[in-house]
Parts: C-alpha cells; sequence; structure tokens
C-alpha cells in the first residue's frame, strides 16, 4: 500500500502558517474542513479508502502543530483545547482523529525530553512533519519484553523488528518504535522516517470498525536511527505518567465524538422522516414525543460524555504543568491517571450507548447499509477495546479503598505468571 512521502531530516516542506491558540480562533480555522471531511466519511469507509488527502489537507493547515509551546514557535494550545478539536473532528471522521493520537502523543513526550532532542523535533513538526506509533506486537513477546530490538554499535543505532497496530504510520513522515536494548535491560523509543531503508508499512488491519485509522504492520530491517532518534523511556518518570494518560484521553476523545456523531445522525433521520406505524402517535416521528424522548437521551450522553473529556483533559493540563523539570512523577501528574480511569469506565459506555441507540429512533430502514449507520456502533466498539474496562475499574476501586495509585497501560505482552488453580 502506498503511503504519503515523508519528510527525511534536513528536506522540510513549507512550514504550514503560524496558528492561534484559543478554542474560538483555531475552530474557525479548522471547522470548515472538519465539514467537508464529514460530508465524504461514510463512502471512505465503505469503498475502504484511506484518507491520504484529508489528512495532509489538516497537516498543511497546522493542525499537527497547535501543541507545539509557544517558547518553541509553536501556538502553545493547552490540552483541553486540543482536545475539544478532536471531538469536533472526530464526530466528523472518527478515524482521522485516532490516528492523530500517535502524533500528539509523541509532540507531548517532547516536552520531557532534552534541549538537544527538542532543537531537533519542534522545528521539523513546525514544518509539518507528522509521527505515526509503532509500540505493539502481535504476540510472542512476554509482558514487559519486546522482540524489536534497538542495536548500538560503532556506526551508530540499528532497529530490527516487527510491529502490529501501527496507528497513523502509513500518513506519517516519521514513526516513533518502542523498541528493547540489545543486550541490556529497559526499552527505549527510536524515531525513524517511514521511507528510511529497510522500512515497510502495510495496511492489514482487518477490525470491523476504526478501519482507516492506518492501523497494521510496520517492519524495520536494520534501520539507521539518527542520534536524536534514540528517546530514553523511564518508567515512573513524569513523562510515562503524563503520556499514558494522554495516549488514553485521546481514545476518550474519539469516543466522545462519535457520541456528537450518532447524535447528528439521529436527529437528521428524523427530522426527515414522513412514513409513521400504526402502533405510535400518528404523529410525524419530528413531533412524535417519545421519539422526541429518544432523541434527547442519545444527545445528554454525547453531552455528557463530552463534558467528562473535557475536565479530564483539564485535569492532565494541571499535572504537565506540574511535572515539566520535576523527575519523580508529582502528585498533580498521578492525578492524571486517576482523572483517565475514571473516564475510561464511563465514557465508552456513553458513547456505546448513544450509537447503540440510534437505531431506537426510526425503522428497519436505518439498517441499511447504504447508509451505514452502523459504523457507529462498529467504530466506538472498537476504540473501547483499546484497554479493557474491567482492569481500569477495579484499578479505580483499589484506589478509593486502599490509596494505591493507578498504573497507566504502557505494555502489552504474553503473561508470564502461572495461571491460578
Amino acid at each position: 500500500m502506498p503511503h504519503r512521502e515523508p519528510l527525511p531530516a534536513g528536506a522540510l516542506k513549507q512550514a504550514p502558517p503560524p496558528l492561534p491558540s484559543d478554542y474560538r480562533s483555531l475552530s474557525a480555522h479548522f471547522q470548515p474542513m472538519f465539514d467537508e471531511i464529514a460530508r465524504g466519511a461514510s463512502e471512505r469507509e465503505q469503498l475502504r479508502s484511506l484518507p491520504f488527502a484529508e489528512i495532509r489537507q489538516l497537516d498543511e493547515a497546522g493542525f499537527g502543530t497547535i501543541r507545539v509551546p509557544a517558547e518553541h514557535g509553536g501556538p502553545g494550545a493547552s490540552i483541553e483545547t486540543l482536545i475539544r478539536l478532536l471531538i469536533d473532528l472526530a464526530q466528523a471522521d472518527s478515524n482521522i482523529a485516532h490516528q492523530y493520537r500517535s502524533h500528539f502523543g509523541f509532540l507531548d513526550s517532547l516536552r520531557f525530553q532534552p534541549r538537544a532532542v527538542q532543537e531537533v523535533w519542534y522545528p521539523r513538526i513546525l514544518a509539518g512533519a507528522t509521527v505515526g506509533n509503532a509500540s505493539t506486537e502481535k504476540g510472542g513477546n512476554a509482558l514487559g519484553r519486546l522482540n524489536t530490538v534497538l542495536t548500538t554499535g560503532p556506526e551508530g543505532a540499528i532497529l530490527r523488528g516487527q510491529k502490529f497496530y501501527s496507528t497513523g504510520t502509513i500518513f506519517a513522515d516519521y514513526t516513533r518504535v518502542s523498541a528493547g536494548l540489545d543486550g541490556q535491560d529497559g526499552r527505549c523509543f527510536a524515531v525513524v522516517a517511514t521511507n528510511a531503508e529497510g522500512v515497510s508499512v502495510e495496511d492489514d488491519w482487518d477490525g470491523f470498525g476504526q478501519k482507516l485509522t492506518g492501523t497494521g504492520t510496520t517492519t524495520f530491517d536494520d534501520v539507521f536511527v539518527e542520534p536524536e532518534g534514540v528517546l530514553d523511556r523511564i518508567p515512573g518518570s513524569s513523562d510515562a505518567v503524563h503520556e499514558a494518560a494522554f495516549f488514553q484521553l485521546i481514545l476518550l476523545a474519539v469516543l466522545s465524538g462519535i457520541a456528537h456523531a450518532a447524535r447528528r445522525d439521529a436527529a437528521s433521520l428524523v427530522a426527515g422522516r414522513a412514513r409513521t406505524f400504526n402502533t405510535g402517535s400518528g404523529l410525524p416521528f419530528r413531533e412524535d414525543p417519545l421519539i422526541q424522548e429518544a432523541i434527547g437521551r442519545i444527545a445528554a450522553k454525547a453531552y455528557t460524555a463530552e463534558a467528562v473529556v473535557l475536565h479530564t483533559a483539564r485535569v492532565l493540563d494541571d499535572g504537565i504543568a506540574a511535572a515539566v523539570g520535576n523527575a519523580p512523577a508529582p502528585d498533580e501528574i498521578a492525578f492524571s491517571e486517576v482523572a483517565v480511569e475514571h473516564a475510561q469506565v464511563s465514557v465508552p459506555e456513553l458513547a456505546i450507548g448513544a450509537a447503540q441507540d440510534l437505531f431506537l429512533t426510526v425503522g428497519a430502514s436505518a439498517t441499511s447499509t447504504k447508509k451505514n449507520l452502523d459504523r457507529h456502533w462498529r467504530n466506538a466498539q472498537t476504540v473501547a477495546t483499546h484497554n479493557p474496562i474491567s482492569f481500569r475499574a477495579r484499578a479505580i476501586g483499589d484506589y478509593w479503598i486502599n490509596g494505591t495509585l493507578p498504573e497507566g497501560l504502557n505494555a502489552i505482552g504474553d503473561a508470564t505468571k502461572g495461571s491460578r488453580a
């Protein structure tokens, strides 16, 4: 599958325009693009047409620069502002919002990196470069260890391995790879250009939802990694705690956007419907009190999901304000994970419920594959599976009972402990 031509180091394209930092101004800039994206979202999914053009338009308009700090020449928008925009984008197309998770996760992690690393990557991002993600392996790696390995030698660092769930990588100029250190304990990140020699990107994701996120297999066959592309990863640090919470927050924003899309489509269907049932009131659906109530319940779920997500974003803003430059994770950054885990238990249920209740508002015609309304439920269900809700609910229970701070999701692999009798 062909992908966009990435930006090799030192060969940056014309920079996107400078952007403001407030939501109202950013929304005025991006909402017309979101509206155009929404008009083609259903057809793209039905045809399985990856949104290369749509993502490139957003990149060239500066969407990927929103969280670059002002002191490095960027807008310096807050996490809450970014999340509001991602909810709007997810309402238009949840796939496109989801694939930006990788880029913004990398961008936020730069705040914790040494100045020399920042001075390489912030200018690239301000010039329009984007970064995908390649962390999870399909199987065969023990929990906490990786089969993808970074080897260092006289000629530099070399990356070897294969990743699945490489969300956003097929659209991006670079990808950040979670790797083990050859002959050493611990893990690191290796950031490489997606058009570098030895990098192969496939669009082989076969999930029933979020089909266009570019999730799939990426192979690294003796790929050279530049010195500024090798990033430390320290468990328990402010960086690690913030990133775990931030990555999950973006998924919650996507779910909130899906709930709004379900509300939008349900209301549109009812407003334009002429047919009714003899078992009803005899009124047009748009005037029937029971149908109005059904739409109201969908809208309330979408509203509540957004309110929870935006409140959680404000907690993360407080956390990162306290965390940058602070080696051990301060209390504020720890509370970011607590807030996200509360939201992870509640928001998926609200979004899935809104998408499912859409079908209570009209008749069997809503199940037509041409309408493709089931995509909202499929997409919400797919996003909700990324972090098992039962594990998050248990962790929150442990926190309130015993004061145990929850651990963010940072590793997936084969279980190493024996089964219980």
